[in-house]
């Protein structure tokens, strides 16, 4: 999953009435069209090896190049520097943008977005808001979408806040892999859980609690089984709403796009539940440094 970090907008042209420029960090995995389309500027998680040598994700190293790599070493992320992400916003202040939305990965998972906070306090007369979108990967990449839409439908700037702190409670992320090796090393899952799980093959469905922080939703036993749980989770959280979001991603190894769309499908047709839309994306690399290679995933997002 690779990256541009930003373009340059013609003001005037594509930029939006308010002049609100919107920011993101890799671990939403916004796809990469959307993000060029909405001139998006997405600041780099880096991961570093042991040798010293550190890479920003999606820019200098790939998903693909970095599972190439796991079975020699796992190495470890890192947020960015306050330096790169104060970088971005005062790029978007030169293209002639007037204020800022940045979107991040649960504060519960990683410190970019209290960084991210820390800059922003310093930009002066460029008011930047903060999101913390309480979850990761593509269900926080549902949160920057729709923080796209509201921006281009010119939803006053003093609203936004609260309407995407609202969305992001109401957006969910279940995933499963395949082992649970990487979880364990990655501190995001405890010993016992690993090794019930590595015993007796089950696959735990991981999704993020209120406060941002993994917590195993459901058990279950054997790979195609954890898949069917994820579809059951996201029917029991559709049921709340009459129109969804839903978004699938998967890693390069792990191509289930087809048929878990058609299982959704079935599956809101059940509940009764109308879709809005169901997006397609793939895995960052510094997220694949937590989930290893093999990792699916659906996003949720009530909307109606």
């Amino acid at each position: 999953m690779e990256y541009t970090l930003w373009s340059r907008p013609v003001v005037g042209d594509s930029m939006n009435s308010q002049k609100i420029a919107l920011l993101t960090d890799t671990g939403t995995n916004t796809p990469a069209d959307f993000l060029a389309k909405h001139d998006i500027r997405v600041v780099p998680l880096r991961i570093t090896y042991l040798d010293g040598s550190t890479y920003e994700s999606g820019v200098d190293i790939t998903s693909a190049q970095l599972v190439a790599r796991l079975g020699e070493e796992i190495p470890k992320t890192s947020l960015p520097s306050p330096q790169r992400i104060r970088d971005l916003l005062e790029q978007a202040r030169a293209d002639g943008y007037e204020r800022a939305v940045f979107v991040t990965i649960s504060s519960g998972l990683s410190a970019t977005n209290q960084t991210v906070r820390m800059v922003a306090a310093q930009m002066g007369d460029f008011p930047v808001i903060v999101i913390d979108t309480l979850s990761i990967g593509i269900a926080a990449g549902l949160v920057v979408i729709a923080a796209a839409e509201m921006i281009d439908a010119d939803v006053p700037f003093r609203s936004l806040q609260r309407k995407l702190d609202d969305l992001s409670r109401s957006t969910w992320v279940y995933f499963s892999t395949k082992t649970l090796e990487y979880l364990r090393k990655g501190g995001r899952i405890s010993e016992p859980v690993y090794r019930l799980g590595s015993m007796l093959n089950i696959k735990p469905v991981i999704t993020c609690n209120e406060s941002g922080h993994y917590v195993v939703a459901r058990k279950a036993r054997g790979w195609e089984r954890s898949l069917s749980t994820e579809v059951r989770l996201a029917q029991e959280r559709a049921q709340a709403f009459s129109k969804v979001r839903l978004a699938i991603c998967c890693s390069d190894s792990c191509d289930y796009f087809a048929e878990l769309e058609g299982r959704l499908r079935e599956a809101m047709g059940e509940a009764g539940v109308e879709i809005e839309s169901v997006l397609h994306s793939g895995v960052s690399p510094d997220l694949l440094v937590h989930t290893g290679p093999d990792v699916v995933g659906i996003g949720i997002q009530g909307i109606a």
